[in-house]
């Protein structure tokens, strides 16, 4: 099947304006070069301290690792400063760093005093980024095994292995395909961290030998943790690792969102149903309403809008209810589009306008016609949007949260607005979803696009 291929409909006579009241603005592309446009949504002067102490087995690709991250500190704006000495960890020291990554480590590497220092230090909001062996570090710290998310268990020899990324919104896998096939040493853990952190990506056990843990196994997760952020990789035991572009820019990705450069969703998240997976076939049940099109893109799963004014929109087996819904988006500019949720099936888009609500994606217009309202009747807490936001050119996350009449839009897990339907024209507690596409020239793409009921609530959605 071809990578691309564009699901057309007819074009209409008249211009619908969804969403808009003016012409849409042009798009203006990411420009800025390497690692996908990483340097625009850093921080100023962040810094990163990288602690490579080991008390038990010492990996010979600490070396490469401490240069590779020093490299991409040089490339995507953020210092690095190294150490395997554990009097770094004072208060006063780690308040310098906005993450500390741990890599490789082993064993028993920081006394009373500096592990009370590194947890103040995660609590006062600090970064933690852990790599590979980190997970074989400090097994009676109970806060640490806590902020790693699982303690090592055991390993079979280095070998290739399919590795099924299950979250693209993260900085850390937006790059990667839905399978991301490398060689490494794959460690198996004491425990599950599935009900406790954010899974990004998890090895498939059937493609290697010396898996144990049942078919689920997480190998790469993110998660906030008593205050702090933690992401950690189960990946970069081999030197070839920290030569690998793809890891490389995994393990940016992981430094960045730890460091508060990049904004993602990591809680929890278990029970929602694929919509749309990146396929053709997860489109059977999508009907366009109205002019223009979106393109798909299956090798890297995208839907982007082309042209229109007009509408994707789930013809499922029945209307949703009560239910969240999540999905990715990315704007490459100054770009129009949103979703509808709480229409009924129709042809016409006017539908979803006039008798659903819109939750807007733009970046310039006025505050109840921005990203994250509820385009034409509640603006978003905009203080709280712009510090979840990520800019364009890179991935956003979206969960619009519908329980009887209330919904409560998150970005990137951070509750942004909160609205209740009075109207008595319209209502949330059964309907559909869509997806827009705005205009020839606005372009918005998205993936992962899925679905979990939730138990009913009365007409407000009060009682969570």
């Amino acid at each position: 099947m071809r990578a691309s291929a564009r699901i057309t409909i007819a074009t209409a006579t008249a211009a619908l304006l969804i969403g808009c009241v003016s012409g849409p603005a042009a798009s203006e592309p990411d420009t800025s070069g390497s690692a996908a446009g990483a340097k625009s949504g850093s921080k100023a002067g962040e810094k990163v301290l990288v602690f490579s102490k080991t008390a038990g087995f010492r990996h010979d690709s600490i070396p490469e690792g401490i240069a590779a991250i020093k490299e991409l500190g040089a490339a995507n704006g953020f210092t690095v400063d190294a150490t395997e000495d554990a009097k770094a960890f004072t208060a006063k020291n780690l308040a310098k760093y906005d993450a500390v990554l741990w890599l490789s480590t082993t064993g028993d590497v920081l006394d009373g005093k500096q592990q009370s220092a590194f947890e103040g230090y995660i609590k006062r909001g600090g970064g933690y980024v852990g790599v590979h062996a980190a997970a074989d570090t400090e097994y009676d710290w109970p806060f640490y095994g806590g902020l790693a998310g699982a303690y090592f268990q055991s390993h079979p020899a280095i070998q290739p292995a399919k590795v099924r990324v299950e979250d693209h919104g993260h900085p850390s896998t937006a790059h990667l395909p839905g399978i991301w096939e490398r060689t490494d040493e794959w460690y198996n853990y004491r425990s599950n961290p599935r009900d406790r952190a954010h899974v990004l990506a998890s090895l498939d056990e059937s493609s290697y030998t010396g898996g144990s843990m049942s078919g689920d196994h997480p190998i790469a997760w993110c998660q906030d943790y008593q205050g702090g952020r933690s992401f950690y990789t189960g990946s970069g035991h081999t030197k070839e690792s920290f030569a690998d572009p793809a890891f490389r820019t995994h393990l940016l990705g992981g430094i960045r969102w730890a460091a508060g450069a990049a904004q993602a969703d990591c809680r929890p998240e278990k029970g929602y149903t694929p919509v749309f997976d990146g396929t053709a076939k997860s489109l059977d049940a999508w009907k366009q309403a109205g002019p223009g099109s979106f393109e798909l893109n299956e090798k890297d799963g995208t839907l982007t809008t082309v042209g229109g004014m007009g509408m994707l929109w789930y013809d499922g087996a029945k209307e949703l209810g009560s239910y969240s819904l999540k999905l990715d988006w990315r704007m490459d500019g100054d770009d129009n589009s949103g979703i509808f949720v709480g229409f009924p099936p129709s042809d016409d888009p006017w539908s979803a306008v006039n008798n659903g609500y819109e939750i807007q994606i733009d970046a310039t217009d006025v505050p109840e016609k921005t990203t994250g309202s509820v385009y034409g009747f509640k603006s978003a807490d905009l203080k709280k949007r712009d510090k979840a936001l990520n800019p364009a050119g890179e991935w956003n996350t979206y969960e619009l949260r519908v329980e009887g009449e209330r919904l409560r839009i998150y970005l990137n897990g951070v509750k942004i607005n909160d609205f209740t339907n009075t109207d008595p024209a319209r209502s949330l507690k059964d309907g559909h979803i869509g997806i827009q596409n705005h205009g020839a020239e606005d372009q918005v793409s998205f993936r992962d696009i899925r679905v979990k009921d939730l138990p009913a609530r009365n007409a407000s959605g009060v009682g969570r």
